[in-house]
């Protein structure tokens, strides 16, 4: 009987009270804390913070809430002033996963661990179409990378120039960061450009008489002209024979470029008049640089040029793509009448 009254005390009481309450408080804080370091704040598809340079937490916390990028943003808020994420901000592009949590988003933005820029490099046909591009992609904005990609100096360095320079980019899928600097990114493109240079395509391109560059502006004419990767080799080997014989390359897509008007299905005499020097019809030689970016198909394809005896091409009247080629001006001239009548036959006049 003693000993049940003892059990049941006020002093053992207000102890298991006590622990019963520490025990709550415990489970309470360990929920909050999960809920604000552990549990997942993401949605179920993935999302990009970007973070400018010089952005302080306001303007992080902003496009969080703005973008609608977490589930809770209040315990992100809590979670970043926890964690000192104000003194340690990264500017960056960094992905949002489905799963992720508070803790390790901010451990990421501190740490500087974005998530590069997939930048694809494709057949640009003019530079500011390029730039453009890049503009979209990156941080830097057109006039800041302009300015760098465009900085004579710079090209000189390299051995470019402002015409030349656009073969220094050779097409293909880049990792880059989203605020890469537009010279740390120039300094990339010509370290990839070395890198596709390589002695065997050197090598390949003295055989031929021609520089690195000259192959690039050689290979854009190749590829506005060919609609189709197994004929570039023949169109290489065509034009590479009217060089070599001193005779006006009169290639249509540099008629077109040098008009300035990507629309022309067919280049009449009064397009031919054109003042400029990348008109071929009107200059011998090649012109003073490309007029597209060349693929890494034309730059091959000149490389490893068919070795043919044709001078001419026309685009077959079946409109298909492809072309006939010619030896001699007499089959070219059938050839060519060929095209014209399917052309007037369907009102096709520019």
């Amino acid at each position: 009987m003693k000993s049940y009254q003892k059990a049941n005390s006020p002093k053992r009481k207000l102890i298991v009270g006590i622990l019963v309450v520490i025990g709550f408080v415990a489970a309470l804080l360990a929920f909050k804390f999960y809920r604000v370091f552990m549990a997942p704040n993401t949605l179920s598809e993935v999302k990009v913070l970007y973070i400018k340079t010089g952005s302080n937490i306001d303007d992080v916390n902003k496009s969080i809430l703005e973008e609608g990028l977490l589930k809770d943003f209040s315990t992100f808020v809590t979670a970043s002033i926890r964690m000192d994420l104000a003194e340690k901000i990264k500017p960056g592009r960094y992905e949002i996963k489905p799963g992720m949590n508070n803790r390790t988003l901010i451990n990421k933005i501190k740490s500087g661990s974005q998530d590069p820029v997939q930048l694809k490099l494709q057949n640009y046909r003019k530079k500011g179409n390029f730039i453009a591009y890049l503009a979209k992609q990156l941080e830097a904005d057109s006039v800041s990378l302009s300015k760098v990609l465009d900085s004579l100096p710079l090209l000189q360095e390299k051995g470019f120039n402002k015409d030349n320079n656009y073969v220094m980019y050779i097409p293909n899928t880049y990792q880059v960061y989203w605020n890469v600097k537009p010279l740390d990114f120039f300094e990339r493109m010509f370290k990839e450009y070395q890198n596709f240079w390589n002695a065997e395509k050197k090598s390949k391109a003295k055989e031929l008489g021609l520089s690195p560059i000259e192959v690039g502006i050689l290979a854009s004419i190749v590829d506005a002209e060919a609609l189709f990767d197994k004929e570039m080799p023949t169109i290489a080997g065509l034009y590479l024979n009217r060089l070599n014989r001193g005779i006006l390359l009169q290639a249509d897509p540099t008629v077109i470029f040098a008009n300035n008007d990507f629309t022309v299905k067919r280049v009449t005499n009064a397009l031919l008049q054109v003042n400029s020097p990348y008109n071929t019809y009107k200059n011998r030689g090649l012109p003073p640089g490309p007029i597209m970016m060349p693929s890494v198909a034309a730059l091959n394809a000149v490389l490893n040029r068919e070795k043919n005896n044709y001078i001419y091409m026309c685009a077959k009247e079946d409109f298909s793509g492809y072309h006939n080629f010619a030896e001699t001006v007499e089959q070219h001239n059938i050839n060519a009448k060929k095209y014209r009548d399917a052309l007037n036959k369907r009102n096709i006049y520019r």
